[in-house]
């Protein structure tokens, strides 16, 4: 069973740079999980940038959607983000929030049985503006409620706040 840390916050509060540190104290060679889809030229760029903060020792593996086929076993895992992963199931699932929602729950469930040490990162969707549109609504929510599975399963959970983290569990 997966030994969970998750890492939640708003958009550039640091999460990632902290996540990053926190794997290459624990490994060597720590896998960066990278579930990005490149929807447009500025997240290509994004995605870049990302890549250039990391070194060569890194393992990386890009899979948008099915991370439980993942080969982790017994290793340090840098899952960067559920936030693009729920993206990625919910414009799959025409944006119907019940079945995003269940399949997220039942691919998570698969992946977390592999032995690792896994760091999760997050989005905190719901400290904002309350969407406009519903599907943005629907993600917002699907989103808060994959955060509270992943965080009741985690033995430890950090809040970025402007690139400091806060420990609350």
């Amino acid at each position: 069973m997966a030994q969970i840390t998750f890492i939640t916050g708003g958009a550039r509060s640091g999460k990632s740079s902290f996540a990053q540190k926190m794997a290459e104290t624990a490994s060597a060679n720590p896998v960066y999980l990278a579930t990005a889809r490149i929807w447009d030229d500025d997240f290509h760029l994004r995605i870049e940038r990302h890549q250039k903060d990391r070194g060569p020792h890194w393992i990386n593996i890009e899979q948008e959607k099915e991370i439980s086929v993942c080969d982790v076993e017994g290793k340090t895992v840098l899952l960067d983000c559920i936030t693009l992963w729920l993206t990625n199931i919910f414009f799959d699932n025409q944006f119907d929030m019940e079945r995003s929602l269940e399949e997220a729950k039942a691919e998570w469930n698969r992946f977390v049985q592999k032995e690792m040490n896994l760091i999760v990162v997050s989005n905190e969707l719901g400290m904002g503006i309350h969407p406009v549109e519903e599907s943005a609504r629907k993600f917002a929510d699907l989103q808060g409620w994959m955060n509270q599975y992943i965080a009741q399963q985690a033995s430890e959970v950090f809040l970025m706040i402007s690139g400091i983290p806060v420990k609350i569990k």
